[in-house]
Parts: C-alpha cells; structure tokens; sequence
C-alpha cells in the first residue's frame, strides 16, 4: 500500500512539474525560414527538459501572423521592428528581440554588364515586397547619397512576390532583382549579388550589424514569462548554432529547404548562419535608430507612421 502511495505521489509531482511549463504558442510562416531551427530546438528539449514548451502555428504569411499576434491567438511571431514601433505609438504594447539581421540582395545574372547602382539607369528591376520594401527604400537612400541618383525615376520597377520575382530574372524579363536573402540564395551561382542588406547600411554609414528580423510579443505577457521567454531565447539561438557547426543536423533540415542541388544548399546555410546576431547592446540599437530615420523620410512617413525615433520599448530589455 505504501508503495502504490509512494508511485502514485511521483507521478503527481512529474504531473505538477508538466503543468508548470509555460507554452509558448509561436506564430510561423509555413515553409518559411524560421522553422529549420525547430526540429534541432525540439529535441534539445527532449534531452534536456526545459521549463516551457513549444506550441508550434503555422501562418499563411506575415500579415496573419501580426493578425494572429493582435488578436491573442499566438503569443510569439517573427517581424521586424519598424513594425513593433508603429504599434507602440498607437497604444500596443509589443515588443522586438532579436533573431537574425540577414535581410535581402540586390542580384544579377552572372554574365549581366550591370555592376553597380549607376548601372540599374534605364533596366528593369524586380523588387519583393513592394514600395515599401525596407531594402527598396534603403537602396533608394544610398543611390541618392552616394550617386545622386533617384533610383525610383530611373528603373522600370517590376513589383512582385519573392517566387514570383526569381521567375522573372529566371526568364529574363527583368534585369536585376531585389529579393529576400533566401531567395537570392537560391537563386544559385548563376547569378551574382552586386550589393546586401549589410552592404547597404554600410554605404550609408552604419556599420553595426543591426537586426532585421525578431521574435515580437506583446510586454505584458513576457512581464509574466520571463524566465520561459529567456530560456526559450537561449534554445533558439543554440538550435541555429546548432545548425550552423553540426553538417549532420543541417543534413535533418534539408527537406525543409526545398533546394536539391548542393551547391544552392550550401549557399543557402551561409546565408542563414551569416545572420546570426553575435551581439545586441546600446550601439546596435541606436543603429537601428539611425536606420529608423532614414525609412521614416524616405517612405514620408508611410511606413513607420508619424514619429520622428523610434517608440520607447521596441526593443525588449531582460532586466
């Protein structure tokens, strides 16, 4: 009797254990990137248990994500933060933490006489994600400081979806293309990168590496998670490290890329481990400050909305 007592005490304690953990319902686009690291994350936790547990949402994009977000159907999403801070200035309380800085390239074909920016005058130029694209009006920021060049006037714009772009440059209907880092990547060694993300900033000026993208939540719930948000954080950024140093992990993940050449593949995971954030202090968000401004003039406001710096609290403090 005392034994079945004794049993029965255990498995209530590994059941209060199990109730304890905090689940951390995470929004991701499906088929997207930021889903290569869950397979190495979740069987990290299998090993080693940890105090919160994944539950995993796959998203048609990255406007239902920020839907899902707002409307409490996942606590976590992957986004940027100009978005974050155009929500905080109308009263929402969400806030960024990094996850990787990798953002896009501006691509050729390997044999193209474009080599540089001065060179895109008169060409027709594919660019993911619209007028508003972060790397469009960037590029358009650098081509007027360092060339006196308004990009906009100058090229015959092609607007399309990132799949739909590479058909373009794949079928020679547009010169260049301005896509998202993974799809230039997989682009392969037929076409080569006449400038990145990170090579814009730098011909602007900044050169911290400063995050593109970040697990966004709203403040309130991570107040009441902290110590779950912090360990998950950890897991994240040891799963893609993971990724990144283990060929025999990176080999799991590969059906999850959808590329069967090796080469596309390779290409593929420098991009996605040249992206990790070794670093996250005082400069590089006051970077992202100075890039924040640059957005806000030249979107006219569009983009960011009306505030001039970005919103106190975007960026998520530990402490």
């Amino acid at each position: 009797m005392n034994t079945k007592l004794l049993v029965l005490g255990l498995l209530l304690s590994v059941n209060c254990l199990a109730a304890e953990k905090t689940t951390i319902r995470i929004g991701v686009q499906a088929a997207g990137t930021v889903e290569w690291e869950f397979p190495v994350l979740q069987d990290a936790l299998k090993a080693k248990p940890s105090d919160f547990q994944l539950d995993i949402q796959h998203l048609a994009n990255a406007e239902a994500g920020k839907i899902a977000l707002q409307s409490g159907a996942v606590d976590v999403i992957v986004s940027d933060w100009i978005w974050v801070s155009s929500m905080r200035e109308k009263g929402a309380d969400f806030t960024f933490y990094p996850y990787s800085e990798t953002s896009g390239a501006l691509v050729v074909p390997k044999d193209s006489a474009i080599k540089s920016l001065q060179d895109l005058k008169g060409k027709r130029l594919g660019i993911a994600g619209g007028e508003l694209d972060k790397n469009w009006l960037l590029l358009q920021t650098l081509a007027k400081q360092q060339h006196d060049i308004d990009l906009d006037a100058s090229v015959e714009k092609v607007f399309g979806a990132p799949p739909l772009i590479n058909e373009q440059i794949k079928q020679g209907r547009i010169d260049a293309a301005l896509n998202y880092w993974h799809f230039a990547a997989r682009l392969g060694e037929d076409y080569r990168t006449i400038i990145d993300g990170r090579g814009i900033l730098q011909g602007l000026g900044i050169q911290e590496r400063v995050a593109n993208l970040g697990y966004v939540f709203k403040q309130s719930w991570a107040e009441q998670h902290k110590d779950a948000l912090k360990h998950f954080f950890a897991a994240s950024k040891q799963a893609k490290q993971t990724l990144c140093s283990s060929d025999v992990e990176w080999q799991k993940i590969i059906p999850l890329t959808k590329v069967d050449d090796q080469a596309t593949q390779k290409q593929l995971r420098q991009s996605y481990c040249a992206g990790n954030i070794e670093h996250w202090g005082e400069a590089e968000q006051q970077a992202a400050g100075r890039v924040y401004q640059l957005l806000h003039k030249q979107s006219k406001h569009v983009l960011t909305g009306n505030s001039e710096q970005l919103q106190p609290g975007t960026f998520w403090t530990e402490n």
